[in-house]
């Protein structure tokens, strides 16, 4: 069964509650960022590639109210982060340290254009953490959307984008590409969004089709990227692209790949092959999804997981249960299915028949509960990008 997905009213409510218990005061301001499921192109986005995510109904959200302290006061709800769960730091120049989940917003204050002033705030998300689907761009993005309300600075989407990359980059240390933070800044509700991650632009495809629904499945195995896997992989792909001749790996071709097989260890070759193929992929997925070409879209799914397990190799034996369990119903409704975030844990994007729902999630379960785990499903639409809030 489905998990239900909390209410944006819900959640202020909740961070509402929380806040006036932890400072004394109401909250004044509001703002959210979505999580992300990315329907095709892994590992792309930092190769100058294509990716194709849509904004999930999952958020996080901040609630509270500028202060004239100087210091920045945040408490979060989320579960399963470092502790403790509530910090201050001073809103000029942060320096990252512990807990861990501070400095992403440390690191977009310290990004923020202009001068921030001191604000009390309480966290409170829906988006799974450590879940593949962004929860940290998640909480950058809501953090900078408050920063907006509280400052009264409203910032260019890109550079939005931009300054929210960077504070991951600065302050968690994660040399992520841009695709998380770019939709949840500009996601849109019935809407896809291919972004060419070389220019920064962006092509909203409609996803609106009523017959048709994505299943997002947590295999609730999590993991951390700021391990050396993350960091190993983009450095293969430099080189590679280096090596070429090529300003990164988006320039390069299947021949060029072929031509230069002998300079290249087996390792770095499969690496740089899955993103070669996946960067076509996409453009082709995208295509086949402006003519509501299921089909094809969910081969090009399945070729996706097949490359990221076997080229890229950031599956698990718990994604690929779940991603086979899904392709067994095939004949029930099921297009096409895959592993999607960095990997190593997460989980996987899947999209079916509205009628087959409740059927493709009971096989998946019992095929997932067979080898000793348990998932969790969502079944979401896409939804719409950063925005404040009213309390």
């Amino acid at each position: 069964m489905a998990a239900e997905i909390p209410s944006i009213e819900d959640l202020l409510k909740k961070a509402s509650s929380a806040f006036e218990e932890r400072f004394g005061s109401s909250p004044d301001l509001a703002a959210c960022g979505p999580g992300r499921v990315n329907l095709i192109g892994e590992h792309t986005d930092y190769n100058e590639g294509f990716v194709f995510p849509t904004a999930l109904p999952m958020v996080t959200i901040l609630v509270g109210k500028k202060t004239d302290s100087g210091t920045c006061r945040v408490q979060t709800l989320a579960e399963g982060v470092d502790e403790p769960n509530y910090t201050e730091f001073p809103s000029k120049s942060p320096t990252a340290g512990t807990p861990k989940w501070a400095n992403y917003v440390k690191g977009v204050v310290a990004n923020f254009p202009g001068e921030v002033p001191g604000f009390d705030a309480t966290i409170v998300s829906s988006v799974p953490l450590g879940g593949g689907v962004s929860s940290s761009a998640s909480l950058e993005v809501a953090t900078f959307t408050f920063l907006e309300q509280v400052t009264g600075t409203q910032v260019e989407q890109l550079k939005k984008a931009l300054a929210c990359q960077k504070a991951e980059h600065d302050y968690a240390g994660m040399p992520c590409g841009i695709m998380d933070q770019f939709i949840s800044v500009m996601g849109r509700t019935d809407h896809a969004l291919l972004i060419d991650c070389r220019s920064c632009e962006g092509r909203l495809v409609p996803l609106k089709d009523p017959s048709v629904r994505l299943l997002v499945t947590n295999c609730n195995v999590k993991h951390e990227l700021t391990g050396s896997e993350y960091p190993t992989r983009r450095r293969q792909c430099e080189t590679a692209a280096a090596a070429m001749g090529k300003k990164s790996l988006r320039e390069a071709t299947e021949e060029d790949l072929e031509a230069f097989k002998d300079k290249l260890d087996a390792e770095t070759y499969r690496r740089v092959h899955h993103v070669i193929t996946e960067i076509r992929r996409t453009d082709d997925a995208a295509a086949a999804l402006e003519k509501n070409d299921y089909k094809l879209f969910g081969k090009l799914m399945v070729d996706s997981h097949n490359s990221l397990r076997d080229d890229y190799e950031v599956s698990c034996k718990e994604l690929d249960i779940l991603v086979e369990a899904a392709m067994e119903m095939e004949k029930e409704g099921v297009f096409g299915s895959r592993m999607t975030g960095g990997g190593f844990g997460g989980c996987t994007v899947t999209l079916l028949r509205k009628e087959a729902v409740d059927k493709v999630i009971e096989n998946i379960q019992t095929r997932y509960k067979a080898s000793g785990n348990t998932a969790t499903f969502y079944v979401v639409a896409p939804s719409e990008g950063a925005r404040a809030l009213n309390l």
